[in-house]
């Protein structure tokens, strides 16, 4: 069963006809592709479609979901690496492996992704600077091209198209299987601490305080000038060492139920809703045993939150600056949003590590990394992504392809020079927006 709905991303900006085709087993792949891959534009394999941009669009052509391909196929309780169909989501997998005492090594701020999908985009998660990115805990995967050829992927086998499908994009081939290396656990429970700062120096005091906490990461008020410029609650973590209930997770009941109109989403709401934020605990520095579902999965409790930024959609920004230049950046950066009057209130700052990712495009490289949310303002927000992008680049840094809705060419060339290698490896029926956008000459 097909169809050619319009098939949109998480920020539901572009949206996209397309041929959806299920991938229901491994065996369906490349047949499928064989019988589509060749019309309307090529093929492309996507999850959850829970990337913000277009890197799970493919404008007229043929989108193969993969989620069901979501099969166990093998679990080692004395390793605790665990073998799934790529098409599994780490909400499954956590389901599956909680109660066996084991965690994700690397988990995203959201659980409704794919295992392939983890492994084409190198996600990251509040334990970079410790743990580096999903795919330095993905021992070994299948790799399935157009042509037929399976390829059994590690750092030892074919580590060539290993490098180039961790953070590939889903270019390269079709994931099938995975093996993934869990992380050991006794309780569901995080020993949390939360502590307000002000201004960029605090958190990179904090930061540098907090290296041998696993889990950092900060909420940053973008909107506020003056005094409270910059400022934010740094929110630290690791799993409880006292045994504790292991079972899996409910399902959430709660769904944001309209399309919100845009005027709700401006700067006096999140001006607002910032100060209420901020202040919520009402001492500088708060501790408690938190369940790990709200310290890592705040917004996933809310199914179809981004119905909240209207019909329109949003735009979701995240650059990583090295060290070097990494301070003054982020202040120029959120002086420019701040006088922008388009406020993100869903504003994450972090540092991430030194720890080497074996993706040939991994996005993430040592520095901060701070990504924004904006609503959709005509004339107003694309002209500021442009800002952004522009002064990101000046600074030494480069913006994240899963977040992405606005780089350009000669941006994502500069950014990832890699790209170039990397084309000897992509699949020549397989393709994305995303990438047909980032490639052609400007």
């Amino acid at each position: 069963m097909t169809g050619k709905p319009p098939f949109e991303p998480w920020g539901r900006y572009p949206k996209y006809n397309a041929n959806v085709v299920p991938l229901q087993w491994q065996s369906d792949f490349p047949a499928i592709v064989s019988r589509y891959g060749g019309m309307h534009n090529g093929a492309l394999a996507v999850g959850m479609g829970r990337s913000y941009g277009d890197v799970c669009l493919l404008k007229d052509g043929n989108l193969m979901v993969t989620t069901g391909m979501n099969r166990i196929l093998g679990w080692d309780p004395e390793t605790g690496i665990l073998t799934a169909e790529a098409g599994m989501t780490l909400a499954q997998i956590l389901d599956f492996c909680v109660p066996r005492g084991y965690f994700l090594p690397v988990t995203p701020g959201t659980k409704y992704v794919t295992l392939g999908g983890a492994i084409a985009n190198d996600i990251h998660g509040k334990n970079h600077h410790v743990a580096g990115t999903f795919g330095c805990h993905v021992p070994e995967f299948e790799l399935v091209r157009s042509d037929g050829t399976h390829l059994r992927c590690s750092a030892t086998e074919n580590p060539d198209w290993y490098a180039a499908t961790i953070g590939g994009l889903g270019l390269t081939g079709v994931i099938t299987w995975a093996k993934l290396k869990m992380k050991p656990i006794v309780s569901r429970k995080i020993d949390y601490e939360g502590i307000q700062f002000h201004g960029v120096d605090e958190f990179l005091a904090l930061t540098e305080a907090s290296k041998h906490v696993e889990y950092t990461v900060s909420w940053i008020d973008c909107s506020s000038t003056g005094k409270n410029f910059a400022r934010g609650v740094f929110m630290q973590g690791d799993h409880t060492r006292n045994p504790g209930e292991l079972k899996p997770s409910p399902e959430p009941k709660l769904i944001f139920p309209f399309e919100a109109p845009g005027f709700m989403l401006n700067s006096a709401s999140v001006a607002a809703f910032n100060t209420v934020f901020f202040h919520k605990q009402m001492k500088k520095r708060v501790t408690a045993l938190q369940d790990y579902e709200p310290f890592f999965y705040p917004l996933d409790k809310v199914l179809k939150w981004n119905r909240m930024y209207g019909a329109s959609g949003l735009l979701q920004f995240q650059y990583a600056i090295p060290w070097e230049h990494a301070r003054e950046g982020t202040i120029a950066i959120l002086n420019e949003v701040a006088k922008s009057g388009l406020a993100s209130f869903l504003a994450v700052l972090k540092a991430f590590g030194d720890v080497p990712s074996p993706g040939l495009l991994s996005f993430p490289q040592p520095g901060i990394t701070l990504a924004l949310d904006f609503p959709i303002k005509p004339g107003k927000s694309f002209p500021l992504f442009d800002r952004l992008a522009k002064m990101t680049l000046e600074f030494g840094g480069k913006l994240y392809p899963a977040k992405d809705a606005r780089m350009t060419a000669a941006q994502y060339q500069k950014s990832y020079p890699e790209w170039q290698q990397f084309r000897r490896y992509k699949d020549p029926l397989l393709s994305s927006s995303f990438w047909e956008r980032v490639t052609r000459e400007e």
